[in-house]
């Protein structure tokens, strides 16, 4: 099942290569749950989904504990007089002011389908500024709420640090982290996704983390460009890299492929030693 948000560096197009490396557990615990593609795609007995961005995990909540309700009143946003710049600017400008709880969470459904290429962006002042999308009719992902809204009964959904998420895990626990990715160049920076970026320090201290959980029978499966300083954070894990087609970029002729790793700590190969493994996507 197709998640029901658009998301930059989203997993759905991989999540079956995702899902075969996943050891099998009672509970699997996302620290950054973006679109929860591999949630969708998974079948654990427990979830617990965290993110660092609060207006994402609210809307979780929100689908969860009103469903159907929320997402017919969600579906009153989707009109053609909705469709237009004023419009949108409008609601973006609402979204960004307004106290209403359940009116931001329709907002965000709103401002992922008709803003530009789906991005979910802040300024520097935690305001939400993607420009509009100029789609000529955007999709109203019902199908795709009513399923994520019956699945995440199983679910928790918290906003926090992906530290302390990590650190809370217990044995029975598997752990999927899809982190803002590591640039593969210095201007291919996506980290803004949620206000303060994410730096080498939090790469570095995912990739610590990791290793301890797994010391500690916690698997941990991480995904991530692949890059010189990939490979050498995950240098204590089985590895296996994917060629994977870009949608990010802006110009629609240069979405070429990227290689990527999918790291997993604590969970070895028959053999003991560290395998490595090309698949394209």
């Amino acid at each position: 099942m197709k998640p029901f948000l658009k998301w930059a560096g989203g997993k759905y197009r991989i999540v079956e290569a995702i899902r075969r490396r996943l050891p099998p557990g009672r509970r699997l615990v996302e620290p950054f749950a973006g679109s929860a593609a591999v949630f969708l795609n998974t079948d654990y007995t427990e979830y617990l989904l965290s993110d660092i961005n609060p207006d994402l995990i609210h809307v979780y909540r929100t689908l969860q504990l009103h469903g159907d309700h929320f997402i017919d009143y969600c579906k009153m946003l989707f009109t053609p007089e909705n469709n237009t710049p004023e419009r949108y600017y409008a609601l973006r400008e609402e979204f960004n002011t307004t106290q209403d709880g359940w009116r931001k969470a329709a907002l965000f459904v709103y401002l992922n389908r008709h803003g530009y290429n789906g991005l979910c962006r802040y300024n520097a002042s935690g305001q939400f500024n993607v420009p509009f999308g100029r789609y000529k009719r955007p999709y109203f992902p019902e199908i795709e709420m009513r399923y994520f809204a019956r699945k995440a009964q199983r679910a928790t959904f918290i906003c926090g640090d992906f530290r302390d998420v990590m650190r809370a895990t217990q044995p029975g626990d598997v752990v999927y982290c899809d982190p803002p990715y590591v640039p593969l160049s210095a201007t291919a920076n996506f980290t803004d996704y949620a206000a303060g970026g994410f730096g080498v320090k939090d790469q570095e201290d995912l990739s610590r983390l990791a290793q301890e959980l797994s010391e500690r029978g916690v698997p941990v499966l991480i995904s991530n460009h692949a890059t010189e300083f990939t490979n050498a954070a995950y240098a204590m894990a089985d590895v296996e890299y994917l060629e994977v087609r870009r949608f990010i970029s802006c110009d629609g002729d240069n979405r070429g492929t990227a290689p990527e790793v999918l790291a997993l700590f604590g969970v070895r190969s028959d053999d003991a030693s560290k395998y490595t493994r090309w698949i394209c996507k």
